[in-house]
């Protein structure tokens, strides 16, 4: 068989197409009547001569509609004239392969191959066409269908990978065994662990604190069971561990998702720290509130008292004046009373202030010696540090230059100051308690006095960094309960300020110093 009878031979019948050099008549129109592939031999009059019986259903015509007949009788117009310039390549000796798609009239768009190969009997001039196709047009529309699925399948995991990627709360998946297969950036973030490190290994023994993990196990294998649905889709709280060994307080929804008759668990997980602790400060600030209301209502009742005091004080003062004057002669006597006028003219100053705030009185300013203002509440407060085995030690400056100051507001700073140094030790084990209060005189770049400067240091443990923050807030005690009212500091410091100075808490690891500096002039 030579080897054009062989391509039309392989044409016809596929690959499978006898190898033998003669072929029966009948077997071969038997096998050209039943095969899947259409088969017509067109003239050089472009006259149909012969067509199987694929092609004659795929014509919807029966043969004496087709044999015999021309191919413009028998085919669309624009399908013939497409056809035209291939058969006349074919009848020039060329064989052509043809495949694409093609509209017809009657079966509207179909996809086709065909093979269009010339007969040439001896290898002479080419008699006929024989034409082979195949209609490819269920396999065509499914590829497309199942491109157009993959796309959408990888559009869709593109998205479900860029949500899971950007989004703001933690993403983990695991598999029923707790082996995590997901971890998105932002868990990543909260628990401090990439994503590489913890593929495959266990959620329970990275993520869930020790002594939640018994527990933890039992539930997922009930879940794993088919158990506790209610748990799945519910927010619930829960602590939760980082890679470095912290705790944080979470809330956590868990849902299920089966792949291929597998059972997937992710829980989504967003971190309740800075929730928390907004809540915390919106109840101390609301404590801190109802606080200073109370102090408020308790001003108003303060101003009242005081005004009812100088009666009272004025009496002893009086009668201190008059025994100082009668104990002229017994010098430990009359020293005795002048301590007792002295204590009620300061008491009767103190309640003097409280109607001057009540009032809004301003500064009172005079020239001040802070040394005298600090051994004259040194000795008010003598008996009280003795009681408490508190030793009281003055550095007091030489020489400082007077202060222009309300001498009554400043001497309240002192006495805030070393009340609340001596609370605080009387509250707390310490191997020493001692307060030192030193004094000096800051200069210049020229060597000139330009302020003054007082530091009251005790042996406390130390401040707590939340304390340090808030030791100056209205309201804020860091003493034990029932020990101060959170005042003390907030209005010293008010009052240096108001002086042109400051009060601040001095930086230390141990101890607290409290430094108070103002302006000379």
């Amino acid at each position: 068989m030579d080897e054009r009878k062989l391509r039309w031979s392989r044409a016809c019948w596929g690959e499978a197409a006898p190898s033998v050099p003669i072929l029966d008549s009948t077997l071969a129109a038997l096998i050209l009547e039943h095969v899947s592939t259409r088969v017509v031999v067109v003239d050089r009059d472009r006259r149909y001569r012969y067509a199987n019986a694929e092609a004659l259903k795929f014509m919807g015509l029966p043969a004496e509609c087709v044999v015999g007949r021309l191919m413009s009788e028998v085919l669309d117009e624009r399908v013939y004239h497409g056809f035209v310039p291939i058969f006349e390549r074919a009848f020039g000796g060329e064989s052509v392969h043809l495949e694409g798609w093609v509209r017809y009239k009657k079966h509207g768009r179909r996809f086709r191959e065909q093979q269009v190969m010339p007969y040439a009997p001896g290898g002479g001039t080419v008699q006929a066409v024989v034409v082979c196709g195949l209609d490819h047009t269920a396999l065509r529309l499914s590829e497309q269908q199942l491109a157009i699925r993959d796309e959408q399948l990888r559009l869709s995991e593109a998205l479900k990978t860029a949500i899971v990627d950007n989004a703001h709360a933690a993403i983990v998946s695991t598999r029923s065994d707790g082996s995590i297969v997901e971890f998105n950036p932002s868990a990543e973030a909260m628990f401090g662990w990439s994503r590489t490190e913890v593929i495959g290994r266990s959620a329970s023994d990275l993520l869930i604190p020790r002594r939640y993990r018994d527990r933890h196990e039992v539930l997922r294998h009930r879940l794993c069971a088919g158990e506790l649905p209610r748990l799945l889709g519910r927010r619930r709280e829960t602590q939760a561990l980082c890679a470095d060994g912290r705790e944080i307080p979470v809330e956590v929804v868990v849902w299920r998702t089966d792949v291929d008759a597998r059972p997937y668990y992710t829980a989504s997980i967003n971190d309740l720290s800075e929730r928390q602790r907004a809540t915390l400060e919106i109840q101390r600030q609301r404590e801190a509130l109802r606080r200073c209301e109370r102090f408020s209502t308790m001003g108003g009742l303060v101003a009242g008292v005081a005004h009812e005091l100088n009666n009272p004080l004025a009496i002893v003062m009086g009668r201190a004046a008059l025994l100082e004057e009668r104990c002229a002669s017994r010098p430990d006597l009359q020293r005795e009373a002048r301590q007792i006028r002295d204590a009620a003219e300061r008491c009767g100053r103190i309640v003097r202030s409280f109607l001057d705030m009540a009032r809004g009185r301003p500064l009172q300013r005079c020239r001040v010696a802070l040394n005298d203002t600090v051994r004259a509440a040194a000795e008010l407060l003598a008996f009280t540090y003795r009681t408490h085995d508190t030793e009281l030690r003055l550095d007091l400056g030489d020489a400082l230059p007077p202060l222009l100051a309300d001498e009554d507001q400043l001497a309240q700073i002192v006495l805030n100051l070393l009340v609340n140094a001596q609370q605080v030790l009387a509250t707390v084990e310490v191997a020493e308690r001692r307060v030192v209060v030193t004094t000096e005189a800051e200069r210049d770049a020229a060597g000139n006095a330009c302020a003054v400067r007082l530091r009251v240091a005790d042996t406390r443990p130390g401040v707590s960094e939340d304390a340090k923050a808030r030791l100056f807030e209205v309201c804020f005690t860091a003493k034990a309960e029932g020990i101060g009212t959170g005042l003390g500091l907030a209005s010293s410091r008010a009052v240096a300020r108001d002086h042109g100075g400051d009060l601040v808490l001095e930086a230390s690891d141990s101890g607290a110093a409290f430094v108070l500096t103002l302006p000379i002039g």
